[in-house]
């Protein structure tokens, strides 16, 4: 049986059976004016931080959200596009996607806006997706690129790359660990599919997203998930595990390399009124700017006693400048 089936298996019994525990989201439950999230849905919230974010969603984007679970983001997601498949799910688990119907028709009895077909249900995996070439605006996954290994990994980042529009948004939720796992953690296809053994550290995660094209990369959030400890895992050392939010957009890649933005910000705070280094990038007096990691660099390297330049708080929510 192959790590994915692994996966397929996992992800059924938790359709069949509702499984509270399974991933431990950090985010808590935000419900918007006249949205009602049913019980149902929070109880299949398998996944590790929130994906729906206000300012991706206006004017009306066409939405592709791949790894349904229990159709919560999803209902998340039809809440700013509220016309007839403005909102594609796609899932590779029948019983996953027959369960979302179901919490749907609970959806629609609690949230008077909401219909059913709002939401477009797709059978298909990450690796294959049915849909067109650059027809989506939004597209997400939750907990579920961590899953996959190396090669799998990158397919799945070019067929989100594929069927996104230029400057289209990814926005994804996955753990991710600094800490070394030995090759039992790796292999463990069980500890795989529950979105543990196959986090990635931050820069590889990254890399793996640039590599595809991804030319603007935002490191919103980073936040503790969960502990590998040697008690109940084959580990010598506890391992530390996090979530982070990012998204990828699908600019055109700079000549000098992607922007990253990984919440670091420049203040400039000179006898002017700002400081403008021809680049593109002017630094008002006393107002901070966000910036990427690749000017940061450069303005780094400026060696000017003026300007300070932050570390990485890997909390970025717009704005700024690259």
């Amino acid at each position: 049986m192959s790590y994915l089936e692994t996966t397929n298996d996992l992800y059924r019994e938790a359709a069949l059976t509702p499984d509270v525990g399974l991933c431990c989201t950090t985010n808590p439950i935000w419900e918007l004016p006249g949205l009602k999230i049913p019980k149902i849905m929070q109880e299949m919230n398998y996944g590790c931080g929130s994906t729906v974010h206000a300012r991706d969603l206006s004017n009306n984007p066409k939405m592709l959200y791949v790894g349904v679970g229990g159709g919560m983001e999803l209902l998340q997601f039809a809440y700013f596009n509220r016309q007839k498949s403005g909102v594609i799910g796609v899932d590779v688990v029948d019983e996953m996607l027959e369960a979302s119907r179901q919490n749907f028709k609970v959806a629609e009895k609690e949230n008077d806006w909401f219909r059913s077909d709002f939401v477009e249900l797709r059978r298909g995996d990450a690796l294959h997706l049915p849909v067109e070439d650059n027809t989506i605006d939004v597209a997400a996954q939750n907990c579920l690129f961590n899953i996959f290994k190396e090669e799998d990994l990158k397919r799945a980042i070019e067929e989100m790359y594929r069927v996104l529009k230029p400057h289209g948004k990814l926005v994804m939720s996955d753990p991710t660990c600094e800490q070394e796992m030995n090759e039992t953690l790796r292999n463990d296809d069980r500890l795989r599919a529950l979105c543990l053994s196959g986090s990635l550290p931050i820069q590889q995660y990254v890399k793996a997203l640039t590599d595809v094209g991804f030319g603007t990369i935002e490191i919103r959030a980073r936040k503790p998930y969960r502990i590998l400890d040697p008690k109940n895992y084959p580990t010598n050392e506890l391992i530390y595990i996090e979530s982070i939010e990012v998204a990828a957009i699908k600019d055109s890649m700079p000549d000098d390399g992607p922007c990253v933005f990984t919440g670091k910000a420049a203040i400039y705070f000179g006898n002017q009124d700002y400081f403008d280094d021809n680049k593109g990038h002017v630094l008002l007096k006393n107002q901070p700017l966000a910036i990427c990691d690749k000017t940061a660099g450069a303005l780094a390297s400026l060696e000017r006693e003026d300007i300070f330049i932050s570390k990485s708080t890997y909390h970025y929510d717009g704005g700024g400048c690259c």
